[in-house]
């Protein structure tokens, strides 16, 4: 005669839950403080953290919405050497940015005043204003260097004279620049 093997037979026992082995016995119990993941956030998730950010979040969490999602990556060595090498490639980056503001700030300030020739009127007054876009185009025209003009603080220029404008070439990096207006 052949047996059918189920769960419930004698050569497969079932695993013993704790408190008597009962299948429906009320509520688990809550995770221990051992049952965590560190994770890397792959994007911005809300009351979470944001893009980059190191976490320690449950088993669950991670394994029900942040993996299927793919909004979090667990956190392994490979994956903490690369992410040391991308911030250091992103400093030397900036670090370069920064140097290369430098040295065009240092540019500006030894060539001197730039002349802006206008139309003249009455005594030292000049026709329309001097702009952003007429000291960019004078860069341009004198240095060969492309500056934008959204980058230029300028004062209202509506005679002639000897003026300053500022250059915001970095976040930490700004330029005086001289502009002598006279009148043709």
């Amino acid at each position: 005669m052949a047996s059918t093997l189920s769960w419930g037979s004698a050569c497969c026992p079932r695993p013993l839950r704790a408190g008597g082995g009962a299948r429906n016995e009320g509520p688990r119990k809550p995770v221990e403080a051992g049952w965590v993941m560190p994770i890397i956030l792959k994007e911005d998730v809300t009351e979470l953290g944001k893009k980059g950010d190191l976490l320690d979040v449950k088993a669950g969490y991670y394994r029900n919405f942040l993996l299927p999602t793919g909004k979090a990556l667990l956190v392994t060595p490979l994956l903490l050497k690369e992410m040391r090498i991308e911030e250091e490639r992103i400093e030397a980056e900036k670090q370069r940015v920064k140097e290369e503001a430098q040295q065009l700030a240092l540019i500006f300030q030894t060539v001197g005043a730039f002349k802006v020739k206008r139309k003249g009127g009455k005594g030292k007054q000049i026709f329309g204003t001097v702009t952003a876009q007429d000291l960019v185009d004078i860069i341009k025209a004198q240095l060969n260097r492309d500056v934008d003009k959204r980058i230029v603080s300028l004062p209202e220029i509506r005679e002639t004279g000897e003026y300053v404008a500022e250059l915001k070439l970095h976040p930490e990096v700004s330029a005086i620049v001289r502009l002598n207006v006279y009148a043709n």
